[in-house]
């Protein structure tokens, strides 16, 4: 299966007007934004647990990385409330589940080998700091690497930038509006753009909360299939 796997071309969804799609587990559905394979994928979606519902014991042969958007995502390592960011390594395994129900935004197979940092971040406690080289953004660093750079950024309502980044660009909107090429985006709207390529952005009246994943589209792993 191949959803926007043309990774030099840019991609804008609007999550929302995209179908559920069953997982193999009773109550656990998808929207997929990215994908390369099939139930095993280098791949970026947004998925939906039922309440009650839960997924069997897997290991993250590529790693792990995700985003609580709503409800409380649980595991055997604990409980996620909504706002909680997590990296799971290449190797790490557990049995997810969501008793009251949870949307998460979640990306497959994109972990290096030698990254075995593994953490959860409350997004909600994080200190953002000002860019001097972007007034009106503060930013908040998730995961610096050699292989790509993760950061959560506040922009002020009307704050406007072109960004570029030789590995390219991946964003989610988390919270307020963002508008490019005259659309207006909103929560959980995802841009992923091209490496080397610009992205005009410019946030919205009430402003905007983004997660930014940068560089990591220069070296694409995939399973074997």
């Amino acid at each position: 299966m191949e959803i926007n796997a043309r990774f030099d071309e840019p991609v804008v969804v609007r999550t929302d007007q995209l179908d559920w799609t069953p997982s193999p587990m009773a109550g656990v559905d998808r929207r997929m934004l990215d994908r390369i394979g099939e139930e095993v994928a280098r791949a970026t979606s947004i998925v939906r647990y039922a309440e009650g519902s839960s997924f069997s014991e897997h290991t993250h042969s590529g790693g792990e990385e995700f985003i609580v958007l709503d409800g409380v995502f649980q595991d055997e390592h604990g409980d996620y409330p909504a706002g909680t960011y997590v990296r799971n390594p290449i190797g790490t395994h557990h049995v997810p589940r969501s008793g009251p129900g949870c949307t998460i935004f979640v990306k497959l197979w994109q972990f290096q080998d030698g990254d075995t940092e593994q953490f959860a971040v409350d997004l909600g406690s994080l200190e953002t700091k000002p860019l001097p080289e972007r007034p009106g953004v503060r930013s908040a660093v998730l995961a610096a690497r050699d292989y790509e750079h993760v950061s959560i950024e506040d922009w002020q309502p009307g704050s406007e930038y072109t960004l570029a980044d030789k590995g390219g660009i991946e964003i989610l909107v988390l919270t307020g509006e963002i508008e490019h090429d005259g659309e207006a985006l909103g929560r959980s709207d995802w841009l992923r753009w091209p490496a080397g390529k610009s992205l005009a952005v410019k946030a919205g009246q009430n402003g905007a909360r983004l997660w930014i994943k940068r560089g990591h589209l220069s070296d694409l792993r995939v399973p074997a299939q």
